[in-house]
């Protein structure tokens, strides 16, 4: 797979998004392994923009796996300072049913209340509940309480 071209004025606000970034992979003494590529690919999925800390001494080593990490997951090469590697990739799209903000959305839940006795059918409804609401133990629905706005020592105060 080619690798992903920016220009240098992408290249410089990717590098300055992972400024305060951690690295999220390292590479030991084993060097570029499938196990890393995996891991390496999995991150830039989870994350995007991804910084990899290569723990040999070695610049050449260094630079090579650079360039192969960066082919063989199709990645842009952001940077490459020292023992740290940066990489970005789009992040896929989500899947469908999760909503843009990341918030739960509604969803369809079965509740099932037993007789008393034993003796009768179970009562079984489907009920649609929203992301502000729980099913409690009885099989009611309530809601999230409220935030409050203030805390109680600034409301005594006042």
């Amino acid at each position: 797979m080619p690798q992903i071209i920016l220009t240098p004025a992408q290249r410089k606000d990717k590098r300055s998004d992972a400024h305060h970034l951690d690295p999220v992979v390292m590479i030991g003494g084993d060097g570029l392994t499938p196990a890393v590529v995996k891991e390496t690919d999995m991150a830039l999925n989870a994350h995007g923009l991804i910084k990899v800390r290569v723990l040999g001494d070695d610049r050449t080593a260094r630079e090579a796996m650079f360039a192969q990490l960066c082919d063989e997951l199709n990645a842009a090469p952001i940077q490459h300072i020292g023992k740290l590697l940066v990489l970005w990739r789009p992040m896929p799209e989500k899947a469908k049913g999760e909503r843009e903000d990341g918030m739960p959305g509604p969803r369809v839940v079965k509740i099932v209340k037993f007789s008393k006795s034993g003796n009768a059918r179970p009562q079984v409804s489907k009920v649609k509940v929203m992301g502000n609401q729980r099913v409690t133990q009885g099989g009611e629905i309530k809601r999230a309480k409220k935030r409050r706005l203030t805390s109680v020592k600034k409301n005594v105060a006042d």
